[in-house]
Parts: structure tokens; sequence; C-alpha cells
């Protein structure tokens, strides 16, 4: 069964093909027999009731800077491919946010993953609000007395914004930092969104915890250890990966919350643990598998295209129906 696959993010040109997780959902594609294109988000466009992207036919290839080829652009229909992968990177914004509404038009007949609709409802930091008991004590806010009332209370917090992404914009407000106001004053001058403030997790000196979750089911995991001085614990600031293994914790939040990530098409998903406390549910263009597999001789891409062929299938005995 050859399938025609789009693929939906940035510059595939200027990927690090070892450690990017879609460089390998396109490597299995590929091995599998399916045809691939690739398009920017800026390239995809709504016009008479079609969504049509600028895209080009690729190959892909582990080879070091001669990794991706790329054809000729043509007006791809995307309502005449199979499969659709959002695999942009955020930030989570109104671009992002219209493409989920430009590909609600296609999905389900083509398969978009995730479901553009529940991408779009379920922002990272705000998601994991859903589900009680997870989280570490949190408070979302725009006014400035609810987040001294929350230091007064917890001492030691964070201070992200709500959209953010890799770890731009994290900050660590020790019990005697006097920075929070001029904190608050830049956040209010940069984001019009309210900002999240959650008590601080001294666990993540010993990392925080990225688990994969494929079909609402958790298949792998790396702890993510920051680096000495450093309170993010992203790879891209330096954290070091690590294998590991879920703590009965770890596989009681994924039994809460996959049942609600398989019922809404969200079939990639990554989400991350700092000492027992869930703090984030990421459905955008979720990382991770090129990690857990060289840690665990793994192909969770594999797993993922098992379930994306699966549901492909499903979804064409219904329109049959």
């Amino acid at each position: 069964m050859s399938l025609a696959v789009a693929i939906q993010m940035d510059p595939i040109e200027t990927i690090d093909i070892d450690a990017d997780s879609t460089f390998v959902l396109a490597l299995e594609a590929q091995s599998r027999g399916h045809a691939l294109f690739h398009y920017l988000p800026k390239d995809l466009s709504f016009r008479d009731g079609r969504v049509v992207a600028r895209a080009r036919p690729l190959r892909v290839k582990r080879e070091l800077g001669n990794h991706a080829e790329l054809g000729a652009a043509e007006n791809l229909d995307l309502a005449g491919t199979d499969v659709v992968l959002m695999r942009q990177d955020p930030p989570f914004d109104m671009a992002y946010i219209t493409a989920t509404h430009l590909l609600e038009h296609i999905h389900p007949e083509t398969l978009v993953v995730n479901d553009p609709v529940h991408v779009r409802n379920a922002p990272e930091k705000l998601f994991v609000t859903h589900f009680s008991g997870l989280m570490p004590p949190t408070l979302i806010t725009s006014n400035a007395d609810e987040v001294t009332a929350f230091r007064n209370e917890y001492a030691d917090i964070i201070i992200k914004p709500l959209f953010g992404n890799g770890g731009a914009g994290v900050f660590h407000v020790k019990p005697d930092d006097e920075n929070l106001s001029a904190l608050l004053e830049m956040f209010t001058q940069f984001y019009r969104e309210p900002i999240i403030v959650q008590r601080y997790q001294p666990e993540v000196r010993d990392g925080d915890k990225r688990i994969i979750l494929v079909d609402g089911k958790p298949v792998g995991a790396i702890n993510r250890v920051p680096p000495e001085g450093e309170a993010r614990a992203n790879m891209h600031v330096g954290a070091v990966p690590e294998p590991t293994r879920l703590t009965q914790r770890e596989q009681d939040i994924c039994d809460a919350i996959g049942p609600t990530l398989q019922q809404h098409g969200l079939i990639f998903v990554g989400i991350d643990v700092i000492g027992g406390f869930l703090t984030e549910i990421n459905v955008t263009s979720p990382t991770g598998l090129q990690e857990v597999g060289r840690f665990d001789n793994v192909k969770l891409e594999a797993q993922i295209w098992d379930v994306i062929e699966r549901e492909h299938h499903a979804s064409g005995r219904r329109m049959q129906s």
C-alpha cells in the first residue's frame, strides 16, 4: 500500500539528521514505499474550497550534508494526498492556528497527523490543566498581584510564557531574587497572553523526562539532565540525554492521559515529567524519536507509521460504508 505523504515542516535542508524526529519519520515512510512531498507552512493556501500547497517531491537519506533531494515545486492539492504530517516547529501562534484551520478542511479524508482540530485545542501548557492531580502547583494569569501571592506561598518558582517553546523565556525566580517585578514588566511588554507560573521542582537537577506516547500508549523515554547553572532541561541549551525507564507514577500519568490522546487523534505525543509531575503535553511537533531509538535500540517511527497506516485504512473503510 503506497501512500502519498505531504510533510508540512520548516526547511528540511538545515535539520540535524542525527536528532530530528521528522527526518526519521520521512525515512521510515520512504522505506515502506510511500511517496513524499515537502512544503513550508507559508506555502499552504486555501483557494476556491481547495487546500493546496506549493510542494516539492522529496527523497531522504542518512548522508550528512546531502540528506534531502527535492524536486521541482508543484501545486499539490492536499485532498488528493493520503497523509499530511504537520511537523513545523512552534511557537504556537496565530500562523500555527491558521494552519490547523486550513488543514481541518481535508481531515480525516486526508489523514492529518496530529488531528488539526485537537492540536489547535491542546496547546502544550494549557492542555495539561485538564488532567487533575498531575501538575505541580500552577498559576496562569496576567495579574501581577496573583503572581506575587503565588510566590509568597511557594517561594521558589518558575515563570514562562504560556505559548513559548524550546525553553525560551523560562526564568527560575529563587526566594531571594529581587527581579520579579522587572520580569513581570518584561513579560507584559513582549507578550499579550497570560504567563504561567509553577512551583520550582528541584528534581529537575536530576532531569526532565521526555516520554513518547504513540496512539495513547507510552513507548519510550529519555531523561534530559540540564547543565550546571541552567534551570532548563532542553537539549538545545545543553541538556544531556540519558537512558531511563518509567516509574510507576509516570506510568500512572500515561494511563490517565492516554485514552484522551487516542480519542482525539493525537497519534504522536511527547510529555514532560519532572519529579513525578506532568509539566507539558507536546502535540504540535514532538521530538525525541532518535534519542530513544539509540538508547533502547528501537524504531519508534515504525510504530507511528503502523498506527498511521492503520488509521488511513480504517478511514477508507468508513468512507466506503
